[in-house]
C-alpha cells in the first residue's frame, strides 16, 4: 500500500457516517463558532497524527496502534491498547446505527422511535452479522458498494448549499447564541468525526517504505478531512442559520439539504447518509469481531469466542457476540453518549500511542530504512499528551469512571489468564 492507497484508505474510515449528524449538535453547543471548534480539534488531532506518523515509520508490525504500543510500552499495555480499540469501535458502532435508523426515518417516519427503532435496529445488526458470518467476500462487497455513497451526498448538499439563497438575517441574528455548553467540550464530542487513524494504521505490515508512505498519507488524509468538515457546517448554517441547524437534531443535512433543493435534495441526502453509515456499520462488522476472535484464540477470553464455522470458517461466535453488544449499546443508549463514550476510550488510546511514540523514538527502534521525525523532538510528543489531557479533563467523571472499569477489567483479565495463555503458547510455536 502507498502513499495514495493509505490516504484514501484513512479519509475513508474517517469520514464515517458522525459528519450527518454532528453540525447539528455542534451549532446547539457553541453556536456560530461552531467552525472554530472544528478547527481546534483538527489542530488536536494534527499534533496526535504526527505521533502515529513517527510511531508507524518506526513499527510496520500488522495491529497499528496495538503494535506501537506493545512494542515500546510492553505487554500488558499493549494489551489494554487493543481492548481500546476495540471499545471504541464497538461504542462507535452503536451510535451509527442509532443515527443510521435515524436517517432512515426521513422515509419511514415509524422507525424514529419507540418500538419501530428497536424492531428496525434488530433487524440491522442481525442481518450485518448474518452476511459477514456467510464469508468475507460477501461482507467486503457490501462495503465495496456504498463507499461512493459516503462522499457523493455530501459533494451535492456542498454545491447546492453555496448556490442556494442564506438563510434571512433575522434568522441568523437570533441564531447566533454563544451555546450553552465549552468549546473544550464540545470537542469531546467532535473526536467522533475525526477518529479513525487508529483502525486505519491496523494493515500497517502491508504498507510500502512506512517512514516515507506513513507520515505523507496521514497528512494528506489529515487536511482533506478537515477542509470537508469545515466547508459541511458553513454550508449547513449559511442554509438554515445557526439556530436552525441546532434544531434539526437527528438529520441535520437532510434538513439543509430540503431547503436548499427542496423535498427531494432532503431525501437524496437521508439516502446517502444511511448507506454511508450501513457501510461503515458493514466495515465495522467484518473488522470488530476479529479482535474478539483474537482474544479468544489468545487465552484472554473463553475459548469459544475463537470458534470457527465448520461450512464458511468464519468467527461466528465472536460474530454473534459482537453484534448483540453493539445490539444493546444502540437501544439503551443515544448517538451523543455513545459517541462520546467512544471518544473517551480512543483519547486514553491515543494518550498511550503519542507516549509510545516518544519512548520508540528514545530507542531508536527502526522497521528498515531511515524513520520519520517529528521536527522538534520530544515537544510534540509532550503537547500532544498535555492536548489530549485537557481533552479528557472536560469529560464527565462518569465517562471517565467508564474507562478506569475497563482499565481494571483488563488488568483482571490479564492476570487471571495468564496460566491459560502459558500453556497456550507452546502450542503455538513451531
Amino acid at each position: 500500500m502507498g502513499v495514495r492507497g493509505l490516504a484514501a484508505t484513512t479519509f475513508n474510515v474517517i469520514v464515517g457516517g458522525g459528519i450527518f449528524v454532528l453540525p447539528a449538535i455542534v451549532a446547539a453547543d457553541v453556536g456560530a463558532r461552531a467552525p472554530l471548534a472544528y478547527l481546534v480539534c483538527a489542530g488536536a488531532m494534527g499534533l496526535i497524527v504526527l505521533c502515529f506518523a513517527e510511531a508507524g515509520s518506526r513499527v510496520s508490525l500488522t495491529g497499528g496502534p496495538y503494535a506501537y504500543v506493545e512494542t515500546a510500552l510492553g505487554p500488558f499495555v499493549g494489551f489494554v491498547g487493543g481492548v481500546l480499540v476495540w471499545l471504541c469501535g464497538t461504542l462507535a458502532v452503536g451510535a451509527i446505527a442509532r443515527a443510521c435508523i435515524d436517517s432512515a426515518a426521513v422515509f419511514w417516519p415509524v422507525l424514529g422511535g419507540g418500538v419501530g427503532r428497536s424492531a428496525a435496529l434488530v433487524v440491522l445488526f442481525a442481518a450485518l452479522t448474518w452476511i459477514n458470518t456467510v464469508g468475507v467476500r460477501q461482507g467486503t462487497r457490501v462495503i465495496e458498494l456504498v463507499t461512493v455513497a459516503k462522499l457523493l451526498p455530501l459533494a451535492v448538499l456542498l454545491v447546492a448549499g453555496i448556490l442556494a439563497a442564506p438563510a434571512p438575517a433575522p434568522a441568523l441574528a437570533s441564531a447566533a447564541p454563544a451555546g450553552t455548553t465549552t468549546l473544550g467540550r464540545t470537542v469531546v464530542v467532535l473526536v467522533f468525526a475525526f477518529a479513525g487513524v487508529e483502525s486505519a494504521l491496523v494493515p500497517s505490515g502491508e504498507v510500502r517504505d512506512p517512514a516515507r508512505t506513513v507520515p505523507r498519507a496521514l497528512g494528506i488524509a489529515m487536511v482533506l478531512v478537515t477542509v470537508l468538515y469545515i466547508a459541511i457546517q458553513y454550508v449547513a448554517q449559511r442554509v438554515l442559520g445557526v439556530a436552525g441547524l441546532a434544531a434539526a437534531q437527528g438529520a441535520p443535512l437532510s434538513v439543509a439539504a430540503a431547503h436548499a433543493m427542496g423535498p427531494w435534495g432532503g431525501k437524496l441526502i437521508a439516502a446517502g447518509a444511511a448507506v454511508s453509515m450501513l457501510g461503515y456499520l458493514s466495515g465495522m462488522t467484518l473488522a470488530m469481531p476479529r479482535a474478539l476472535y483474537a482474544l479468544g484464540r489468545d487465552g484472554y477470553l473463553p475459548r469459544a469466542v475463537a470458534a470457527v464455522h465448520r461450512t464458511f470458517r468464519t468467527p461466528h461466535v465472536a460474530l454473534a457476540v459482537q453484534g448483540a453488544v453493539g445490539l444493546a449499546l444502540a437501544l439503551t443508549a443515544g448517538f451523543e453518549r455513545l459517541a462520546i463514550l467512544s471518544n473517551v476510550s480512543v483519547l486514553v488510546l491515543y494518550l498511550l500511542c503519542c507516549i509510545a511514540a516518544w519512548e520508540l523514538r528514545r530507542r531508536d527502534v527502526r522497521a528498515g530504512g531511515i524513520p520519520f521525525r517529528v521536527p522538534g523532538g520530544p515537544l510534540v510528543p509532550v503537547a500532544a499528551v498535555v492536548v489530549i489531557l485537557w481533552i479528557l479533563a472536560q469529560a464527565t467523571l462518569r465517562e471517565l469512571s467508564v474507562m478506569g472499569v475497563v482499565i481494571v477489567v483488563c488488568a483482571l483479565l490479564f492476570l487471571l489468564t495468564a496460566p491459560r495463555r502459558r500453556a497456550l503458547r507452546p502450542a503455538s510455536l513451531p
